[in-house]
């Protein structure tokens, strides 16, 4: 694994690994604790209409990917900002279209790209350096609002209904929110794929929530293990010749059944 970090697609794979786990940790414990791990798995399924989108048209994709995920977002987020009962069939529905609409506009699209597979099931070897400044700059973005705005968040989180009452600007928040999962989700997509996303996204926050005493405390334990799952799979597929997305969330979903196991065990012993 050593002799390969002099290979410059290793160095920006790292660097990839990196900054995806800055808002993997971040905002994947914010999808945690508000519970919209479903409403995350539909906005990262319906980018799939933003890849087709940027395929069929000749755009750049990340850039594309992220204004039409951006989009869905805020429909998915005005269909669950009251919390309708029929929230659910709206995020589906999304869902649903995105990914359609995606393969509609791929299928007619001339010729086929292979690079179309590393943005379903994810290829961290091949990120270049122009997607490294645009991951970065999302990085930047997205921990300046959470920095900016924590209390309020971690009001939202909690208590949305008293959040209200002290003046906390709710509306806008869960808007926020959703965007800043949107933009997550892209950055995202080149380490695991559009497939496998929420894991990463749910996975390492739902391990750091086990010991940590505050959100605070819970984003970064999540920074700091959404990053050994990346490095923990990228050496595996190094060395048994592993699809890198796969090997990602075979290592994270490994630490997560243990984690379960030991749960598990531990309640029948008591």
């Amino acid at each position: 694994m050593f002799e390969a970090l002099s290979f410059g697609f290793m160095q920006n794979a790292l660097l990839a690994a990196a900054l995806a786990s800055v808002a993997c940790g971040i905002i994947g414990a914010l999808v945690v604790v508000n519970r919209v791990v479903f409403l995350s798995g539909g906005v990262a399924h319906a980018a799939y209409g933003g890849v087709g989108l940027a395929f069929f048209m000749g755009w750049p994709v990340l850039p594309t990917t992220l204004g039409f995920t951006l989009m869905t977002s805020g429909l998915m987020a005005a269909a669950t900002l009251r919390r309708s009962e029929r929230a659910d069939t709206v995020i589906g529905v999304t869902w649903a279209a995105g990914m359609a609409l995606g393969i509609i506009l791929l299928d007619l699209t001339p010729g086929y790209n292979v690079e179309l597979m590393s943005f379903l099931f994810g290829s961290i070897l091949t990120v270049p350096h122009s997607e490294l400044l645009l991951m970065a700059g999302l990085d930047i973005v997205v921990t300046g609002l959470v920095l900016l705005l924590y209390r309020h968040l971690l009001a939202l989180s909690f208590d949305p209904e008293f959040a209200r009452t002290r003046g906390v600007p709710v509306t806008v928040l869960h808007y926020l929110l959703l965007a800043m999962i949107a933009v997550s989700v892209v950055m995202i997509i080149r380490v695991v794929g559009l497939i496998l996303v929420i894991a990463l996204l749910t996975i390492p926050p739902y391990l750091a929530e086990r010991k940590a005493g505050s959100l605070a405390g819970m984003m970064l334990r999540s920074v700091v293990l959404s990053l050994a799952f990346c490095l923990g799979g990228l050496a595996l597929s190094y060395h048994f010749n592993l699809s890198s997305g796969a090997s990602i969330i075979a290592v994270a979903s490994l630490f997560f059944f243990l984690a379960a196991g030991r749960d598990m065990l531990a309640s029948k012993g008591r």
